[in-house]
């Protein structure tokens, strides 16, 4: 079944307006017809199973059938901070922690990155990013689109945690698995957690100092390095099997 989403003003009464580009996929590369079901999340919260009605040239309207049970996130706000990988695999990792339930994705430049991304070019990949992340949501039939945040100096991103009940950073000099499964089995519901990642050549021995002196506990993946565009997702997965409900 297909996946759309709205903002909360193209719903209205019984009926839902989908319009934008997701109208022209409906129309004119699905080449949808009156009565098909699909499901509607809106950007507000809430996934309802809606039918189509009225198709226009720019705008397809649906009638809402009933509201879905069942929330498809997780409950606690997971927050993936992740240093600016080379090449195109931060699209990678957007697709995937949205697939294992990331609530936000903040990408990082850290002092290892390197990946240097200028003010407009860097406008430019999180606006694509952000389409990913829409992708992703919609293809996972998540309840809601996790956010790709503007790039952040490593330094902003501490500061950024800062409120937050758990922060972790993986770090390849970190020892002790079993600390490791404590801190994913003290993962609760309703929290933010905040995950680290660093880029190709890891974090600077002074990021992880800062990083602890912030409250971050330093964690090990195993005795294997781990590639970034897999620790991150590692640990998402660790966190996504404690959390479920």
């Amino acid at each position: 079944m297909y996946h759309f989403f709205a903002e909360p003003e193209q719903f209205s009464g019984e009926t839902v307006t989908i319009t934008g580009a997701d109208a022209g996929h409906m129309i004119r590369v699905l080449r949808m017809k009156p009565g098909e079901k699909i499901l509607v999340s809106s950007m507000a919260g809430g996934d309802w199973m809606c039918e189509t009605e009225t198709f226009a040239a720019d705008s397809v309207t649906c009638r809402i059938l009933e509201a879905c049970d069942g929330d498809r996130e997780l409950p606690a706000r997971i927050h993936l901070f992740q240093g600016l990988p080379k090449s195109d695999k931060m699209e990678w990792i957007i697709q995937k922690a949205v697939e294992l339930g990331a609530f936000r994705i903040v990408p990082v430049a850290t002092k290892n990155a390197v990946v240097k991304l200028e003010e407009k070019k860097a406008a430019q990949k999180v606006s694509r990013w952000n389409a990913i992340a829409l992708a992703a949501a919609k293809q996972s039939k998540r309840s809601a689109v996790p956010e790709v945040s503007r790039v952040m100096g490593f330094a902003e991103a501490l500061r950024e945690a800062a409120g937050f009940e758990q922060k972790l950073i993986p770090y390849e000099n970190a020892e002790g698995i079993s600390a490791t499964r404590r801190e994913i089995l003290s993962a609760r519901p309703g929290t933010d957690i905040a995950v680290f990642i660093g880029p190709e050549g890891g974090f600077d021995s002074a990021e992880v100092a800062a990083a602890e002196e912030a409250g971050f506990v330093p964690v090990t993946l195993g005795k294997r390095i781990l590639r970034t565009e897999t620790a991150g997702l590692c640990i998402l997965s660790a966190l996504m099997l404690q959390l479920e409900q």
